[in-house]
């Protein structure tokens, strides 16, 4: 057993979860209360872990906020952390991603926004600036948003090149910078958008989450509004792996953090019915790069069910044994630490949960 911090933002708040190594859950209250928490990031490059908290007041609108000290305190920036400048005649909606970059781009945080847009901090979150050759990309003016507003909702590096980028956008698909942003392609070969009178376009897919194989960084999973693919060339093409799931729709994916082939998705009934699949709590995991997949049930409820888990409220920390954490939209909160192969519940009766992120306290 390990210490872990759990983070789940929701519609009213952040909470925070502690597991001392042997020890039970314990939550305090919420943070940031009333305000909609739809993006936390746990950085832990520094001397101390950082929290970082992409929150949406109703009267002040959004910000980011962090924490060196695991919540105890927190810090706005004076000026907006995240601001599109004057120019581009945009304002920020939300923040839909907090990405921080591993080792290999030390104080380097990325935020994804609605409008969808990257942007870049190079001083762990305390302030930002607008990526904007994806900005002004030239497909730029043919992106439709979703259903929930055009948001850049996926950001992910390769810990071998900070220049390597992919990040997803609802609804224009995934797009790869090999020179640290200084150019963007779209990247979706074979990702089809059916909703689209030409299923296979260059972009304009509606890809709901992308996470990356930790033994094969080349290696994707993508969950795609109808579809879950794999890439094995860091998203130049992409193959359905969805055969054997109860429905190929869903929003979450997640990844094993150190099992190779290993990755988790919550499948839901359709677009036009987002309820879990057949309305069973089940998260799937395949340990064969999506050759198969098996239902993870023990622990979860039995009878009917219908809390939708989100893109972001998906996650696994760092353990070995890995924990597996989601939450959903019935305000319930799972974990697993063993890998998936039994879950346990944390917390009921929450706001709707809207993201969640876990790692290990070293």
């Amino acid at each position: 057993m390990t210490d872990v911090v759990l983070l789940a933002g929701t519609r009213k708040g952040l909470f925070i979860g502690r597991r001392s190594s042997g020890g039970a859950w314990e939550f305090g209250e919420p943070h940031f209360n009333a305000q909609a928490v739809s993006a936390v990031a746990i950085d832990r490059r520094g001397a101390a872990p950082r929290l970082l908290v992409g929150g949406d007041s109703a009267h002040w609108g959004p910000s980011i906020f962090s924490s060196d000290d695991l919540g105890a305190t927190w810090r706005e920036p004076a000026a907006a952390a995240v601001k599109f400048p004057q120019d581009t005649g945009a304002s920020l909606e939300r923040v839909w991603q907090l990405h921080p970059a591993g080792p290999e781009a030390p104080g380097v945080v990325y935020a994804g926004t609605e409008p969808a847009a990257l942007f870049r901090s190079a001083d762990r979150g305390d302030s930002f600036e607008l990526v904007r050759p994806l900005w002004e990309h030239p497909t730029r003016d043919q992106w439709v948003p979703g259903g929930g507003g055009e948001g850049l909702h996926t950001v992910v590096t390769d810990p071998r090149d900070a220049d390597l980028v992919t990040v997803a956008v609802s609804t224009a698909g995934v797009f790869r910078t090999k020179d640290g942003g200084a150019s963007w392609a779209p990247s979706n070969d074979g990702v089809s958008a059916v909703f689209l009178p030409d299923p296979h376009p260059e972009f304009g897919q509606c890809v709901h989450k992308i996470a990356q194989d930790p033994g094969n960084t080349d290696r994707l999973y993508l969950q795609n509004h109808w579809g879950v693919y794999r890439s094995d060339d860091a998203g130049g093409r992409w193959t359905d792996i969805g055969a054997g799931l109860p429905s190929d729709f869903g929003f979450a994916v997640a990844a094993h953090p150190h099992r190779p082939d290993t990755a988790y998705v919550f499948p839901l009934n359709a677009d036009s019915d987002r309820v879990p699949a057949e309305h069973r709590c089940r998260v799937f995991r395949t340990r064969d790069a999506g050759a198969s997949w098996e239902p993870l049930t023990k622990g979860l409820p039995a009878g009917d069910h219908y809390g939708t888990v989100l893109r972001d409220a998906l996650c696994t920390d760092d353990a070995d044994p890995a924990g597996i954490y989601f939450g959903n939209r019935n305000g319930e909160l799972y974990a697993s630490q063993d890998d998936g192969d039994s879950w346990q519940l944390l917390a009921e009766h929450l706001p709707d949960v809207l993201c969640v992120r876990a790692a290990v306290l070293d």
